[in-house]
């Protein structure tokens, strides 16, 4: 029996920029295979088995990724170790300035899994500087959003294709 292609997305999100840009990649890769979008705290390690393909989407704080999403890692690092190699994967990151350390981060972890990034990781900036803008919630526009749709799609149709 062959394996179904298929996307999952995990996510994590304080402020809600890095949930819409999930949201906006879920979307797009639905159109082109089957695709679940997880909460990082609701995902098991059977999960991770049944994708063949990841989308992994957090914002970054205080040059790191949250830390919701580094217990996902941590809680399905060894639990999939050996059993996901050659899959492929993509990153984005909703950050205030920055972005490079969440990404570096989630970067390591995947090759450690020995995934296969399929795309430059995808930061949108939401220049948020101060306290209570970074402490909002975000509302992100159509260019950003549409970029995390493009990648959703493109990650999404390699997936269904068999091309990753």
């Amino acid at each position: 029996m062959t394996k179904i292609p298929t996307l999952l997305i995990v996510w994590h999100s304080r402020t809600g920029a890095a949930k819409a840009m999930a949201q906006a990649a879920f979307e797009a890769a639905a159109g082109e295979c089957t695709a679940r979008m997880l909460a990082a705290d609701d995902v098991q390690p059977e999960d991770m088995l049944w994708a063949t393909g990841y989308l992994f989407v957090c914002p970054e704080n205080l040059a790191s990724m949250t830390g919701a999403m580094k217990e996902f890692f941590d809680r399905h690092y060894y639990p999939v170790l050996g059993r996901i190699e050659g899959r492929p994967y993509a990153a984005m990151v909703a950050a205030g300035s920055d972005g490079q350390g969440a990404v570096r981060q989630i970067e390591r972890i995947a090759t450690g899994w020995r995934l296969r990034r399929i795309a430059d990781s995808l930061i949108v900036c939401t220049d948020a500087q101060t306290p209570e803008a970074i402490a909002a919630p975000k509302r992100l526009g159509a260019t950003d959003l549409a970029r995390c749709g493009e990648l959703g799609a493109m990650l999404g149709a390699g997936v269904s294709m068999g091309i990753f």
